[in-house]
């Protein structure tokens, strides 16, 4: 069980652990190695770009929503053979919801027993990176730090002070200084980096970092540190997730997914576990569809529907082809961008833009963030997907708000929230007819009734939509 891996951290997040882990990607791509990308912590945008750095999906591995085995069993069975995995983390090293770090990046590295490369933010500072990095390694020695990288040095000076102290006072050898970018080479929003499928140069920034990389960073000394990785020792438990699709001979439904740019935001692990129970997938552009094509459920993920609501709005043929499967029966899963679309209208910069109008909610956008973070929630109502009772774990990321709802007597909120901030008052799960909206977003191998209630919901609408042509 040797696995060349290591994971890319930081003391804080915007200390350049992207561009760093995109410029390591591709630059070891280059020489010839296959790379597995990984990306700590609930994170879309970031694990779109690894993935096309990668030519490889990207997997979330995160410690708040899966357990100890399963991010060990999402690992192994992920990782290419003969490929170095790369782990870009998330914010500060040990930062956490809690005290104890249960949740940190730290806590990652020790249960994947990964090393770590840290990159650190140099402007104005010098030799308190030394002692911030020291603090850092006896602070949790269990985690093993085997390199840094310097980001935004302000000269040949200003590095070789660092480098010296750092190297002196800490042990650790400093593999790269990269300096003050003229060029941003990924563009932000409020939400960290712009997704890779808004734009047309997406490649160009790709080859941008690998450019960065070779030019100042030590690649063959990140490829013996991700070789240096010992050998991974802990054994799996079985996982006892049963798959309907492995255990009976039920016939595939197809579930449609939203996929444009639009709407982005999706799990590699939500498809597949989807496929898992027995789904056909089949991407769906609403932005470009003419019409929503016959398909047994529907999933509408995250993403920034407030950035083409024009054209999400123009296309009203397709809006209006969901809207009639919809009354129809049609099972639909939606997620934070998904539940924006499925309202009433969403105003961006004062003005209004239809949408497919299931639901009566106007939503408008906040210039700071709503809802930012881990959340707990309860089933406390019949829904179409989750069995009452059952209590999950997701996050919610989002600047869109509630600016009125005028709820209706046959829609209904199926989430308590437990922590978290949700669509209403603490609720969250938007219910109409087979639909299910929510603001929160879940990952599917940490919540596998999701994929087994939206699969079951496929089924019972595919038996009807038969049952429904044989009648005359």
């Amino acid at each position: 069980m040797k696995y060349p891996r290591l994971i890319v951290s930081a003391l804080s997040g915007g200390s350049g652990k992207t561009i760093t882990s995109l410029g390591i990607i591709s630059a070891l791509k280059a020489k010839g190695n296959q790379i597995s990308p990984f990306k700590k912590g609930p994170d879309y945008i970031d694990a779109g770009w690894l993935a096309l750095a990668a030519g490889q999906p990207c997997y979330n591995l995160d410690t708040f929503l899966l357990t100890r085995s399963q991010i060990i069993a999402l690992f192994l069975s992920h990782i290419q053979k003969e490929s170095i995995a790369i782990i870009e983390a998330n914010r500060g090293i040990y930062d956490s919801i809690d005290t104890q770090g249960t949740t940190s990046t730290a806590e990652l590295a020790k249960i994947l027993q990964t090393p770590v490369i840290m990159c650190l933010d140099c402007t104005k500072t010098t030799r308190t990176l030394a002692a911030l990095v020291h603090g850092c390694m006896i602070f949790d020695p269990k985690v093993t730090f085997a390199g840094i990288v310097l980001n935004r040095v302000a000269g040949a000076r200003h590095e070789g002070i660092i480098r010296q102290c750092i190297e002196s006072h800490t042990g650790l050898p400093v593999i790269g200084a990269i300096p003050k970018l003229k060029k941003n080479i990924f563009p932000e929003r409020h939400m960290g980096l712009v997704p890779m499928q808004e734009h047309n140069w997406a490649d160009d920034a790709i080859t941008s970092a690998k450019n960065v990389a070779e030019n100042y960073l030590d690649i063959d000394q990140i490829y013996r540190i991700a070789q240096s990785a010992q050998n991974l020792t802990e054994h799996l438990e079985t996982n006892s997730t049963s798959h309907s699709c492995l255990h009976n001979n039920q016939k595939k439904v197809k579930i449609g997914i939203a996929k444009d740019a639009a709407f982005q935001f999706y799990y590699s692990e939500n498809l597949e576990s989807l496929q898992m129970e027995g789904a056909e997938l089949e991407y769906i552009s609403p932005m470009s569809d003419n019409l929503l094509p016959d398909v047994d459920a529907f999933y509408l993920g995250g993403g920034f529907p407030e950035t083409q609501a024009k054209q999400l709005e123009s296309n009203q043929s397709f809006r209006l082809s969901l809207k009639h499967a919809i009354q129809n029966g049609l099972p639909v899963y939606a997620e934070c961008g998904g539940l924006m679309y499925l309202g009433q209208t969403v105003i961006v910069d004062d003005k209004p833009f239809e949408m497919v109008n299931i639901f009566s909610v106007q939503f408008d956008l906040s210039k700071r963030p709503i809802a930012h973070g881990y959340s707990v929630i309860k089933v406390c109502l019949p829904n179409p997907v989750f069995p009452v009772g059952t209590e999950l774990r997701g996050h919610e990321f989002h600047y869109s708000r509630v600016l009125e709802w005028k709820k209706q007597s046959d829609e209904n909120l199926a989430f308590q929230v437990i922590r978290g901030k949700g669509f209403w008052e603490q609720h969250d799960g938007l219910c109409y007819k087979q639909v299910l909206a929510a603001y929160t977003h879940v990952h599917a191998l940490g919540t596998p009734q999701w994929a087994i209630g939206l699969v079951r919901a496929a089924r019972r609408f595919k038996q009807k939509k038969r049952a429904m042509k044989i009648i005359p």
